[in-house]
């Protein structure tokens, strides 16, 4: 007997013992179907429901876990650089700073290791265990040992103190940064710009965490916490790799210099000390000399040389203990006579011991009677030194000067040069100045003796205006500081901007003071020279560097592991899995000439309207075999989208900055034009005349009312059934304060629920990946979710509880947006276009890949029903629809680069066919097998 006269026959359906036994049977055939079938699949798709196969949950629990563990140990890396640079830095003078700074920054990664470990804990119960409260936050991570066992205080175990610890690793970060910059020996711009990057995108976190105060136990935004470690463990690792390369590079370099400070210092002890017994030695012979005044000066002045040396011995030694002295304040902290006595005093007290022992050896050859070949050339050879000492002396103090005033821009040797030539042109000046004078005084005292008339007003008039005539500038110099200031620009210019009268320039005899004039002048030429420099030679801040960016592609489910009922399996899910796996494309469409954008059926199933980059629009009959119903030709711009109106009478098409209404039959009934870009349309629920503009943060009713949405830069809306509330996606402009991250792939993302009849935002949740569409249930309680590239779809529940906040009204309800799926791929896929609900009661979510294939999940339990692989359809996909009037047969188009519309469908299905069983089995094959 077979098994169809078995099932037949009323003997096997109520026998106990012969149908458990076929059961068995039925079983054990079954198992080995499955075990051939997984030797013919491709090794890369397993079975969706075998046992060892884990749960979409399971694999969830493990993703998160995995990407807590590795930002785990991310943190732990960073902490270890930390302990090799403080041990490194206990060799530097002065690192105490950086020591206590490095410190404080060790305990704020440990606290938020913590709370990172409490927030996964929550989310991944399974996989990841919690801290215990009674043990200190950062035991492996501080060199302080806790005397007590005390529990922590409560503020560092909140999730709600993300925000505050985000806002303190921000300071602590900048501190740290800041006291590495106060070792002037050595500065990396790498370590400068992770840190200062690290920095800003901390703050700009913080910010955005506080507008969700009170939300921190979501799980929304617990997963949205979750996410980010991949950013922050991406800031972690360059500062890591950046301390690592500062280590062997600039602790040595800093440490040498300090050293080779530290031996100058050294060396003038040793100098000092060696002159101060040279001359305690030659007072022996001075010191009972004194008789004259000569002999007096003598021993003034050797006693003085023993004074300036033993105090250049002392100020060096004490100079050398505060160099090497790791407890020292860097120098900009310390008062600038401190600096100037610890660094300088002890070279000037040893030039000055020079100097007088010098002087006082040259008097002492007279003193004492020596001949006068000595005498004379002790004389000369002392005038020679001292020369010499205080000429060089004075080139060290006017390099240094040059390089502070000029900011190292310029040499001593240009700005010798550079006031020499001015000065010569002063005078060049002021020589014809004063021949031009006497020239017309000449002139005029002529005219008055030879004519009987007076000019004494043309005399007046010349004498006033001599002095305020312009003077031809000269060409530039041909000095090599020609490029510090402006052609323009002259020493003769500078001196006309100051003119002095002729009464100035005479003495009361009459004659001009040349020199004055020449000082006063040259005073006010080197004044505008320096200032135009100061204003050409400031430094500009340098770029920022960009680092490398890593998406996240994992998605997390933050939902409790469930069972899943083996009855439930095998009741809606039985039918669906054959009849999906009988879809396959039947017809190919190829009417555009670029890439097909959008697409989408009627409500009513009978037309399929097309957008592409051609500047088309094509309405495809359905029931006439996909038969050309019209072609909406767009003069100018790109077609983004088509939307149908709730009963199909009108669509929409979507231009970059306008917006057409059409009829069905293809008819353009208005035009509208848009001043901002416009990223989505959407028509109201049962409404034939109004619909919704995504531009920019605002969402207009056309053409009747707006809603600013403050500082969202919306991507999509979609509009609950009831027509309540609007719902959109899209990145943040800016952070509550203004503030901006470091790189604009980390903007902050979110969802945000928005109640048109009150105008307020209900709901605002955060999510990491860039969003790109969204999309309502037909009864508006699942909201799906589209992400950038590699990201999947999610699904969110939008729930409606009691507004607490409205006291007035007890009845008032607010939405409130919680995370049930993430639909997980059976490999890595680039996903394009927005997902879609599919299916009776929109029981499915379908998406396509870039590749070709297309994922089928089952809503409520986000498990893979169908899986399409990649097929060769002449170009990538685009875009998916699915048409919602039709359940049987099911039907989906899709769209692809080339402009291709391809049509898929399922024959009319008998869902009491025996292959349901044998189906079952294996959801992610794309062909059917027989028994």
């Amino acid at each position: 007997m077979n098994r169809d006269h078995q099932e037949r026959d009323p003997r096997f359906l109520y026998g106990d013992s012969r149908r458990n036994q076929t059961i068995i049977s039925l079983l054990n055939v079954l198992s080995e179907l499955s075990s051939e079938s997984s030797l013919d699949n491709d090794t890369n798709l397993p079975p969706a429901f075998e046992d060892d196969d884990p749960t979409v949950d399971e694999k969830l629990q493990i993703a998160g876990s995995e990407s807590f563990n590795k930002f785990e140990r991310r943190i732990e890396n960073l902490d270890k650089e930390l302990r090799n640079f403080a041990n490194a830095a206990r060799q530097l003078g002065s690192s105490v700073g950086i020591l206590s700074s490095g410190f404080r920054l060790r305990e704020r990664l440990g606290k938020l290791l913590f709370l990172f470990r409490e927030n996964a804990a929550t989310l991944f119960p399974r996989k990841i265990s919690r801290q215990p409260r009674a043990a200190p936050i950062v035991h492996e991570w501080t060199e302080r040992q806790r005397t007590d066992n005390q529990p922590l205080p409560k503020a560092h175990l909140d999730p709600e103190s993300f925000p505050d610890q985000f806002a303190g690793f921000a300071e602590d970060v900048v501190t740290f940064l800041n006291c590495l910059n106060e070792f002037p020996e050595f500065t990396d711009e790498a370590v400068n710009t992770s840190m200062r990057a690290f920095e800003c995108d901390l703050k700009y976190w913080a910010s955005c965490l506080q507008e969700y105060k009170g939300q921190f136990r979501y799980p929304a935004v617990q997963r949205y916490i979750h996410d980010l470690t991949s950013e922050i463990g991406e800031h972690t690792d360059n500062i890591t790799v950046n301390l690592s390369m500062f280590i062997e590079i600039g602790v040595p370099t800093i440490r040498f210099a300090q050293h080779h400070a530290a031996s100058n210092l050294l060396n003038l002890s040793t100098v000092a000390t060696f002159f101060s017994v040279v001359t305690a030695t030659t007072l022996q012979f001075s010191y009972r000399l004194t008789d004259g005044v000569l002999e007096t000066s003598v021993n003034a002045l050797w006693f003085s040389s023993l004074v300036f040396s033993i105090a250049a011995s002392v100020n060096s030694l004490l100079g050398l203990t505060w160099k090497q002295a790791m407890y020292r304040s860097p120098g900009h902290r310390v008062p600038w006579w401190v600096l100037i006595w610890i660094k300088r005093s002890p070279l000037v007290f040893l030039v000055m011991s020079v100097a007088c022992f010098s002087v006082g050896l040259m008097l002492f050859t007279y003193a004492t009677d020596q001949g006068l070949i000595t005498s004379t050339i002790t004389t000369v050879f002392t005038a020679i030194t001292s020369f010499g000492l205080a000429v060089v002396s004075a080139w060290f103090v006017s390099e240094r000067y040059i390089f502070v005033h000029y900011n190292g821009q310029i040499w001593l040797d240009d700005a010798i040069s550079e006031a020499t030539h001015r000065m010569l042109c002063l005078y060049v000046v002021v020589a014809i100045r004063n021949i031009i004078h006497r020239c017309i005084f000449a002139i005029s005292s002529l005219l008055k003796r030879v004519t009987s008339f007076k000019f004494p007003d043309m005399i007046t008039r010349i004498g006033r205006t001599d002095h305020t005539l312009p003077i031809m500038q000269e060409g530039p110099p041909t000095d090599d500081l020609s490029h510090h200031r402006d052609n323009s620009s002259s020493a003769c210019s500078a001196f006309a901007e100051h003119p002095t009268s002729i009464k100035g320039l005479a003495s009361e005899d009459g004659k001009a003071s040349r020199p004055a004039v020449a000082r006063q002048r040259f005073k006010g030429a080197v004044r505008s020279v320096i200032i135009m420099q100061q204003q050409a030679a400031r430094p500009s801040m340098p770029q920022r560097i960009p680092s490398f960016d890593w998406n996240s592609a994992v998605g997390m489910s933050p939902t409790r592991p469930s069972s899943v009922d083996l009855d439930a399996t095998q009741g809606p899910r039985a039918t669906l899995i054959p009849k999906l796996k009988t879809l396959e494309p039947v017809q190919d469409l190829s009417v555009h000439t670029a890439l097909v954008r959008h697409l989408q059926f009627s409500p009513s199933g009978k037309y399929l309207a097309t957008s592409s980059w051609d500047r088309s629009s094509v309405i495809f009959r359905v029931e006439d075999a996909f038969a050309i119903h019209a072609i909406l030709v767009h003069v100018r711009g790109f077609i983004g989208q088509v939307a149908w109106s709730s009963s199909g009478t009108f669509l929409l098409t979507r231009l970059p900055r306008g917006i057409k209404v059409w009829t069905e039959d293809g008819v353009c009934k208005k035009t509208i034009e848009r001043p901002h870009s416009v990223s989505s349309v959407v028509w109201l629920p049962a409404n034939e005349t109004q619909f919704f503009s995504v531009e920019g943060t605002r969402v207009l009713k056309l053409v009747l009312d707006s809603y600013h949405f403050g500082g969202i830069q919306l991507h999509n809306v979609a509009v609950t059934p009831d027509g309540q509330r609007l719902l959109g996606v899209g990145p943040l402009l800016a952070a509550p304060n203004g503030m901006h991250p470091s790189r604009t792939t980390r903007v902050e993302k979110c969802i945000v629920v928005f109640n048109i009849e009150t105008r307020t935002f209900e709901n605002q949740t955060p999510v990491f990946n860039d969003v790109r569409d969204i999309t309502v249930s037909k009864r508006g309680g699942n909201v799906l979710i589209s992400f950038e590239y590699k990201t999947p779809p999610q699904l969110w529940k939008m729930e409606l509880v009691r507004d607490t906040k409205d006291r007035e009204n007890p009845y008032a309800q607010t939405a409130r947006l919680v995370l049930r799926h993430t639909y997980e791929p059976i490999a890595q896929v680039d996903f394009v276009g927005p997902s879609y609900f599919g299916g009776m009661d929109d029981q499915l979510v379908l998406c396509a890949g870039k590749a070709g294939d297309i994922h089928i999940w089952e809503r409520d339990t986000a498990i893979l029903l169908h899986y399409i692989k990649p097929q060769v359809f002449g170009g990538d996909l685009t875009c998916v629809a699915w048409n919602h009037s039709t359940d049987d047969p099911f039907m989906l188009a899709t769209g692809s680069h080339d402009g291709t519309v391809h049509i898929w469908k399922t024959p009319m299905w008998d869902g009491s066919s025996d292959d349901a069983y044998h189906l079952l089995l294996d959801p992610v094959e794309g062909t059917e097998k027989q028994h």
